[in-house]
């Protein structure tokens, strides 16, 4: 598997449905010391995951930026597009019951966010009129 690009466009965000899949992109991200990011199929839902831990000690999240991607997570929760038992960082996130395959890819702009740019997931995860 290449490098995934910073940000990672929604076209290339793992799918790591299957055995070792997981396992397997989590070690690829953690030996290229980079911010994990994938999308898992179960059953009839979706889910994204991300962990900055893989990147190593001397990346760091900025607390705006963390607050950000809570901050969006949150909202997608009240939306019902993810399940209220999400995981909001600050070092890892699981979010579970996404719809589709598609959405979850979109919703992975949460990679952006854990390099410092919460504008790509703010835009999927935008506040209530």
């Amino acid at each position: 598997m290449e490098p995934l690009p910073t940000p990672c466009p929604a076209r290339l965000v793992p799918d790591a449905t299957g055995a070792g899949s997981f396992d397997a992109a989590y070690r690829q991200a953690r030996s290229r010391h980079a911010v994990f990011v994938a999308i898992e199929s179960q059953g009839e839902r979706w889910t994204v995951k991300a962990d900055t831990l893989t990147a190593g000690p001397g990346h760091t999240v900025d607390d705006v930026v963390a607050d950000a991607a809570r901050d969006a997570v949150l909202r997608l929760v009240a939306a019902g597009e993810v399940r209220s038992d999400a995981h909001a960082g600050p070092v890892y996130y699981v979010l579970h019951g996404v719809d589709s395959e598609d959405r979850a890819r979109e919703i992975a702009a949460l990679h952006a966010a854990l390099h410092g740019d919460p504008g790509p997931l703010t835009r999927v995860a935008p506040e209530a009129p």
